[in-house]
C-alpha cells in the first residue's frame, strides 16, 4: 500500500501568504501553521505529526519552514523517520528514509546548520540597522496600539486598583505592553501612572 503524500506549511504571521510554498507540488493534504518557528509547539505540526502513518511522505517547502534551528531540526525528521515515514524538502531537493546513508545524514546537518546561520546572520544585520536608523532619529520603533485616551483610561483603572493582568486583557494587550505604557505615561508625569 503506497502512503499518502502531506504537506506542511508554515509563515511566522497571519499576513504572511502560504500558497507559494507547496505550489504544484502534489500532495493528498495539507497542515499549515501560521506561527513563529523558534519552538517545535506548533498546533498543526503537532497535529501532522499524529496523523501521519508508515509509508507515508511529509513534502516541505525548505527545511527552515519546518525548523530554526539545528537540534529541532534533527529531532524532527528522526522522528518522523523511525516511524517509516519519508521527509522531502523540495528547496533542497533531499529525502530522509531511515535509510539514509552517512552523507544524507551530514547533508541534512550542513544544510540545517546554515539555515540557522543565515537566520542568525539576518537577526544580526536586522538589529544593526536598528541601531543605525536610531542614531539617525530614523527609527521610531513600532506604533502605538492604544491611543492617548485610551491609555489614559487604562492609568485609572490600574491606579483605581485593579489587577494589571485583568487591566491588560480588557485593553487587549499584554502584560509587559501594559507596564511599558505605565511607564512612558509615569515618566510623562501623568499623576494616574
Amino acid at each position: 500500500m503506497k502512503g499518502q503524500r502531506i504537506g506542511y506549511v508554515r509563515v511566522s504571521t497571519l499576513e504572511q501568504n502560504t500558497e507559494r510554498q507547496l505550489e504544484q507540488v502534489p500532495v493528498d493534504r495539507v497542515f499549515t501553521d501560521k506561527a513563529s518557528g523558534k519552538d517545535t509547539q506548533r498546533p498543526e505540526l503537532e497535529r501532522l505529526i499524529a496523523f501521519v502513518r508508515d509509508g507515508d511522505t511529509v513534502v516541505i517547502h525548505s527545511m527552515d519552514r519546518l525548523a530554526r534551528n539545528l537540534d529541532d531540526l534533527r529531532q524532527i525528521v528522526q522522528a518522523l523517520v523511525k516511524r517509516g515515514v519519508c521527509v522531502e524538502f523540495v528547496t533542497e531537493h533531499l529525502s530522509f528514509t531511515g535509510d539514509d546513508s552517512p552523507m544524507a545524514t551530514l547533508m541534512l546537518s550542513v544544510m540545517g546548520a546554515f539555515a540557522e546561520f543565515e537566520r542568525a546572520l539576518l537577526r544580526e544585520r536586522q538589529r544593526e540597522g536598528i541601531a543605525l536608523a536610531k542614531q539617525r532619529g530614523a527609527y521610531r520603533g513600532r506604533k502605538k496600539s492604544l491611543a492617548p485616551d485610551r491609555i489614559a483610561e487604562m492609568c485609572q483603572k490600574v491606579a483605581a486598583g485593579e489587577t494589571k493582568t485583568e487591566v491588560a486583557r480588557i485593553f487587549g494587550i499584554s502584560r509587559q505592553s501594559l507596564y511599558s505604557y505605565l511607564a512612558e505615561a509615569q515618566s510623562n508625569g501623568d499623576p494616574a501612572a
